[in-house]
């Protein structure tokens, strides 16, 4: 069994593979020439209709050399806290462990929890408090932050987080019934996250 294993590895090495890495494709969005010619033969008298490519704006081309800086979107539902900013390095609360995310990471896609997200930019870190959400990390030197809720974590009370968290504790132990014991936990862990992004 083990003879055979450097057999298969050396082949594995050799092969090539099929489909092309996403940095591989081309950055110009491109026309769906299937979709419009069979429209054209079903309904030669009317325009096909717009496909959810043309909406897109072309990709950037990844580029050939590793950039200085990684520019950052960090929008939440309701506003957009960074749009395009150019920064050193970001530090991402993901469900794996914190993150940071430099210029020429990786792409990735990372699910964020309660927890810091740190931008920073030379000497200067902003520091917000995402509640969850979704973080894309592109070839090309690009993050795509999406938060639930955030906030500046110079905005948050103390105080407050403490009396959340013995409530919600408190709540948990006397919860009946499985959706009050799950609104519980989730209020447990997120006060649990902003008292120790407040005392660590």
């Amino acid at each position: 069994m083990f003879r055979r294993g450097s057999r298969f590895l050396s082949r594995a090495s050799t092969m090539r593979w099929r489909r092309p890495f996403s940095t591989d494709l081309p950055a110009e969005a491109s026309k769906d020439s299937n979709f419009v010619e069979a429209w054209r033969k079903a309904i030669p008298t009317v325009e096909p209709p717009s496909t959810p490519s043309a909406f897109m704006a072309t990709r950037p081309a990844t580029p050939s050399s590793i950039p200085s800086k990684i520019t950052v979107n960090f929008v939440l539902p309701y506003s957009s806290e960074l749009s395009g900013k150019e920064v050193d390095m970001v530090i991402i609360p993901a469900t794996t462990g914190q993150m940071g995310v430099l210029p020429g990471h990786v792409a990735t896609i990372a699910e964020l929890k309660p927890g810091i997200l740190s931008v920073h930019e030379g000497n200067d870190v902003s520091k917000y408090f995402v509640s969850g959400g979704f973080a894309y990390v592109h070839a090309n030197s690009f993050a795509d932050i999406i938060a639930v809720e955030a906030v500046p974590l110079d905005r948050i009370d103390p105080n407050l987080v403490q009396k959340g968290l013995t409530d919600f504790t408190q709540k948990l132990s006397t919860a009946s019934t499985d959706v009050e014991k799950a609104e519980a936990q989730i209020g447990v862990d997120v006060h649990s996250a902003l008292n120790a992004a407040l005392t660590g």
